[in-house]
């Protein structure tokens, strides 16, 4: 690193981004050779190499932001400008199985019967674990957003409690979808909408266990007095990730849920 004047953080050398590439591209076609072959070693092989330089990686942003004080006000910005871009392409992404949900559903081909949920597919109650899911997410919300109040008031005790609840309420809502998911009476080859359904639930679920693992690791980081009053950006990014987990549930919920059945 050398000093300059201007505010913007010049990194230095890395390896991870060209590891990391590559990672990418093994573990995918360590999927495909998965889904044709049902062999899983390399893609497990290959998912351990792609997290271990995710750590490596993120690791050196913790430092240089942390403890080396690289990370200025000018970067936090931009980093702020970033993580808003990401959840917006995000946003897009679920734009798109909504659009393909409702494609189906509003104008039922011959094929299924011209009806939604088609015909012999007994959809979930949504009184039942998909209302507990929303009230599970609904408080991690809460609870999240209290550690955050807690932190700028300076009480660090009390949001790492409420980090911590929140959680396992996440740990509480994967689990209530792997229930759900082992006792569907339907699967995902199950027409079109056994496809749209465990596509758009999985790919949220998926959501919140990075969601999950985002928090944890600042719960690590706030154990170790990482954050402070006004430097904290890290774990202001994870909330708002996850309140976009949070927002996105609810229109799966109204949506998928409450008015398929």
């Amino acid at each position: 690193m050398h000093k300059s004047n201007h505010p913007y953080h010049m990194v230095s050398i890395s390896p991870w981004p060209l590891i990391l590439s590559i990672n990418i591209m093994i573990f995918l076609i360590s999927l495909i050779k998965w889904f044709y072959f049902m062999n899983i070693n390399l893609m497990i092989l290959s998912f351990i190499s792609l997290s271990l330089t995710l750590f490596q990686w993120w690791r050196d942003i913790v430092r240089e932001s942390t403890f080396q004080g690289m990370h200025t006000s000018h970067i936090t910005k931009n980093l702020k400008t970033s993580m808003i871009l990401f959840i917006i392409s995000e946003i897009f992404f679920f734009i798109s199985l909504f659009w393909a949900y409702f494609h189906s559903s509003l104008s039922p081909s011959i094929e299924i019967g011209m009806l939604w949920p088609p015909k012999n597919i007994i959809m979930f109650n949504p009184y039942d674990i998909p209302l507990l899911n929303s009230i599970i997410l609904i408080t991690s919300g809460i609870t999240i957003t209290w550690s955050h109040n807690s932190l700028l008031n300076k009480n660090v005790n009390t949001a790492i409690y409420t980090l911590l609840y929140t959680i396992c309420l996440s740990f509480m809502f994967s689990l209530c979808q792997f229930f759900e998911y082992k006792s569907a009476p339907f699967t995902i080859a199950d027409s079109i909408f056994g496809s749209i359904f465990f596509l758009t639930t999985g790919f949220h679920g998926i959501h919140v266990i990075i969601g999950t693992i985002f928090l944890i690791v600042c719960l690590f980081r706030m154990m170790l007095n990482h954050f402070s009053k006004i430097h904290h950006f890290g774990f202001e990014a994870a909330i708002w990730y996850w309140h976009f987990v949070d927002i996105v549930w609810l229109f799966v919920y109204t949506w998928i849920y409450w008015w398929s059945f």
